[in-house]
């Protein structure tokens, strides 16, 4: 049982998908997986570059034609990232196919003992270190004492906030809407209103909302100190530009470059933060059982009520993490 993106939206399938082909194939009896932003931009045919549908996911092999490498029992989870054949993970089980150095780094090794419930962040929680790797790389130093900003609360800034507050940094985590601030309170996480920012005041500005649209861009170029670093991690697409500064903000996120420009008369740098590593993905499954990810699962589905749900999200405004369990 699955569900896929058909012409008509997302819809649930009873049969098995076709396994896809390739030099080596796994199958993945998938335990846990979560529904993510681009999850939702793709149904609504919003998300530039190859689909990741069903990509938040832990769960275990059963089948593998490299048995002493990628043997039947173990947990993993999967780096979309990685270039492969695959059926989507919203699915009762999942196949993956391709060459076996390219199979290994995309489903890196879970903890027997690491709870589904937190393993099934290990994705975003690597996108996040990776963002906080590339900010570091594009300061040129580590963050460590640095004044960071993360615009947009959503899990992806949350998380990125806390792990540069990891690595030292004097960090702010700013939305705008009332209702989502109200929400990371509840839940034991300070926010503030990007409003209530004080200009020149960041070193290094992260924009982690659903998309770097101009007037968030703007926010972030607004609060920085003279030569400071916006950081693009929301999504962009091609054509998507900020009156003003001459940047082309696709092409710098996700090719992760830096641009030292000028922006209403003052110098910045405006660089980008896309994809993930291996490394990303050992870091994060080290770091899972320190963080309170589990706060933020406000719905558990199953795979029955997931194209309801993902309809009813498109047109509403969903606070926390929905996880499927098949």
């Amino acid at each position: 049982m699955r569900v896929e993106l058909g012409p008509d939206g997302p819809c649930l399938r009873h049969d098995r998908p076709d396994p896809p082909a390739g030099e080596h194939r796994v199958s993945i009896r998938v335990e846990l997986a979560g529904l993510c932003r681009s999850d939702l931009k793709e149904v609504a045919r919003e998300r530039h570059g190859p689909s990741q549908f069903g990509h938040e996911l832990v769960g275990v092999i059963t089948e593998s034609t490299l048995p002493d490498r990628l043997p039947t029992g173990r947990r993993v989870a999967l780096d979309p990232n990685v270039r492969l054949a695959r059926t989507t993970g919203f699915a009762t089980e999942m196949y993956a196919a391709g060459p076996a150095d390219r199979l290994l780094t995309a489903l890196p090794r879970v903890p027997d003992l690491l709870p589904s419930r937190q393993a099934v962040f290990a994705e975003p929680l690597a996108c996040a270190g990776h963002c906080v790797a590339a900010l570091a790389g594009h300061l040129g130093t580590s963050p460590a004492g640095r004044r960071v900003v993360v615009l947009g609360a959503g899990a992806a800034g949350l998380l990125i906030a806390r792990l540069a507050e990891l690595a030292g940094a004097d960090v702010t985590l700013a939305n705008r809407s009332a209702d989502r601030a109200k929400f990371l309170r509840d839940r034991g996480f300070e926010v503030c209103a990007i409003a209530a920012l004080p200009a020149s005041t960041f070193d290094a500005a992260v924009i982690a909302t659903s998309f770097v649209r101009p007037d968030v861009l703007a926010d972030a170029l607004h609060v920085l100190v003279p030569s400071g670093l916006a950081l693009l991690y929301g999504g962009t697409a091609p054509g998507d530009e900020l009156s003003g500064l001459p940047v082309d903000l696709d092409h710098v996120r996700r090719h992760e470059h830096a641009v030292h420009t000028t922006w209403s008369g003052r110098p910045v740098t405006v660089a980008g933060s896309y994809g993930t590593t291996s490394a990303d993905f050992a870091t994060a499954l080290t770091t899972l059982p320190s963080l309170p990810v589990e706060r933020l699962i406000t719905d558990e589905i199953t795979l029955p009520e997931l194209p309801t749900v993902l309809r009813e999200q498109l047109t509403g405004r969903p606070l926390g993490k929905t996880v499927i369990r098949p």
